[in-house]
């Protein structure tokens, strides 16, 4: 079984930061790519930035300049920073892994999502 638990989101005026965290625990023999989607009212799900284990990263054009994605291997955690935040940015957003368990194969997991709001 693995477990993602997401940290970080809020409340957060245009033009301010946050630093959204991701934590992967349990039975987990690789894990290759970490991401990040978003999900606002009445949208699909869309892609905001991924990192692969080797450090390749990724990012919508939408806030290309704006996110930082990083992730640390010792700590299984990936983790976005997110500067100059735009009303548009206003989401639910979801970590997502591609993890390889101990027993089974290779799949996607995703976290239970994260609120972030960005309104003055």
């Amino acid at each position: 079984q693995v477990q993602l638990v997401e940290s970080g989101g809020g409340l957060v005026q245009p033009g301010g930061s946050l630093r959204l965290s991701c934590a992967t625990s349990g039975s987990i023999r690789t894990i290759y790519v970490m991401g990040w989607y978003r999900q606002a009212p009445g949208k699909q799900r869309d892609l905001v930035a991924v990192i692969t284990n080797g450090g390749s990263t990724s990012y919508a054009d939408s806030v290309k300049g704006r996110f930082t994605i990083s992730r640390d291997n010792a700590k299984n955690t990936v983790l976005l920073q997110m500067n100059s935040l735009k009303p548009e940015d206003t989401a639910v957003y979801y970590c997502n892994v591609k993890v390889k368990p101990l027993f089974g194969s290779t799949r996607d997991y995703w976290g239970q999502g994260i609120q972030v709001t960005v309104s003055s």
